[in-house]
């Protein structure tokens, strides 16, 4: 019998959790000051084309490490209350897209 299967399972796994690319503010107010992010506008495509998350499938969150002083209008999956109160501060917007479920059929 293969080792995987003769050694115990520990804990519990829920096979409903949810998981996310998270992005901070940090990064992105350095893409911001570096030019990259064109007309204040930043989207799980857009960050996947800068290389910050690698699939835009899976959903993305923002949290708020560091400091955002650019004006933004962001979009994810996924906010933390500090990253949203630290983009309004900043005079930009944060949008919550709905994830779409997809059928395993």
């Amino acid at each position: 019998m293969p080792l995987a299967r003769r050694l115990p399972k520990r804990g519990f796994f829920s096979p409903f959790k949810k998981e996310f690319q998270i992005v901070n503010l940090v990064t992105l107010q350095k893409l911001s000051t570096d030019g990259r992010i064109q007309n204040g506008v930043v989207n799980p495509d857009v960050l996947q084309k800068l290389g910050v998350v690698k699939n835009v499938r899976t959903p993305v969150k923002v949290l708020g490490n560091g400091e955002l002083k650019a004006k933004l209008d962001v979009a994810a999956h996924a906010f933390s209350k500090s990253a949203l109160q630290k983009i309004e501060t900043a005079g930009g917007k944060a949008q919550t897209i709905q994830t779409t479920a997809s059928s395993n059929g």
